[in-house]
C-alpha cells in the first residue's frame, strides 16, 4: 500500500561515531524522500566526521577513517541538506529518539537554525514495538518476509525502513494511512525538545524531565532558581535543548 502524503516525507537513516547525541557525529547519511505523488528519491553519502571513529562504531557500520578522509564535512552539506528537507515530515527506525536529534544537532553545530515545528515524525521502531517488540532485522523479516542482508548500511536500513511502515499500514487495521495518525501513533510521550528533557506536562505546561526539578514548570524554576538556565546553558546538554529552554525562558521574559 502507498502512502497517502500530503506533502513530502524524508525517511532517513544514520550512521555515526557513537550514540551520545551531544558528542557523536554523523558519518553516513542515507535519505529516501517520498513525495505525495508517490515519487522516490534516494541520496546516501558519507560525511566526515572531523574525529576519529571508534573501533566499536566501526565494527557495526564497516565505516572507517580512512572511508570518509576526503568527504564532505557536515558544515560543507548543510545549507543544500536542508534545503532539501526543509518543509517535509521525518519516519526513521528509533528516528524519534537518535537519528532526528542528532540530525538537529549537526544542523545547529553547522550554524543553520532550522526550524522542525511544522513537521511530523513517524518513528516505525515505536510502532513495530507497540505491536510486535522486535528489531529492523526481525521486523523485515516478519513484515516482508525479506532478509536485511546489509543491516547496518544506512541505505538499506532506510530503504528497509520505507518497506515495513507500508507493510505495517497494509497489516494491521487500527493503522491508518494517515502521517498525522502514524507520527501520533509512533510518538512515546510529548518532547518539547528532541532529547525529551523538556516535557508537556497534562496542562500542556513545559516540565523538566530529569533531575532534582523533574515534574516542575521550566517557567517557575527559572523565576525562582535562575542559575538554573545557565548551569544548563554551560552544561552538556544538546544544542537543541538549549535552543528550547532559551525560547521558554524569552517567552516567559515577554510575557
Amino acid at each position: 500500500m502507498d502512502l497517502k502524503l500530503n506533502k513530502p516525507i524524508v525517511f532517513l537513516d544514520l550512521e555515526t561515531t557513537g550514540v551520545d547525541v551531544t558528542k557523536d557525529r554523523i558519518v553516513e547519511i542515507s535519505l529516501v524522500k517520498v513525495t505525495p505523488d508517490g515519487k522516490e528519491e534516494v541520496k546516501t553519502r558519507r560525511i566526515n566526521p572531523q574525529m576519529h571513529i571508534p573501533e566499536a562504531a566501526s565494527a557495526v557500520h564497516h565505516i572507517y577513517d580512512a572511508d570518509v578522509a576526503d568527504c564532505p564535512t557536515f558544515k560543507e552539506i548543510s545549507k543544500s541538506m536542508w534545503a532539501y528537507i526543509k518543509g517535509c515530515d521525518f519516519a526513521g527506525f528509533n528516528s524519534n529518539n537518535f537519528d532526528i536529534p542528532i540530525l538537529v544537532e549537526e544542523f545547529l553545530r553547522a550554524g543553520v537554525d532550522v526550524d522542525f515545528k511544522n513537521s511530523r515524525f513517524i518513528d516505525v521502531q515505536n510502532i513495530y514495538h507497540k505491536l510486535e517488540q522486535r528489531t529492523l532485522v526481525a521486523a523485515y523479516k516478519f513484515y516482508c518476509n525479506k532478509d536485511l542482508t546489509e543491516a547496518h548500511s544506512a541505505e538499506a536500513d532506510t530503504l528497509a525502513t520505507y518497506e515495513v511502515l507500508k507493510a505495517q499500514i497494509d497489516k494491521y487495521d487500527e493503522l491508518k494511512n494517515d502521517v498525522d495518525f502514524l507520527a501520533d501513533f509512533s510518538t512515546r510521550g510529548q518532547n518539547v525538545d528532541f532529547a525529551g528533557r523538556i516535557v508537556y506536562n497534562d496542562k500542556g505546561e513545559e516540565v523538566f524531565n530529569f533531575g532534582k526539578h523533574k515534574g516542575r514548570s521550566v517557567v517557575e524554576v527559572f523565576n525562582v532558581e535562575p542559575s538554573y538556565y545557565s548551569w544548563m546553558m554551560n552544561g552538556d546538554f544538546p544544542l537543541y535543548t538549549k535552543k528550547v529552554i532559551t525560547e521558554i525562558r524569552l517567552r516567559n521574559k515577554n510575557s
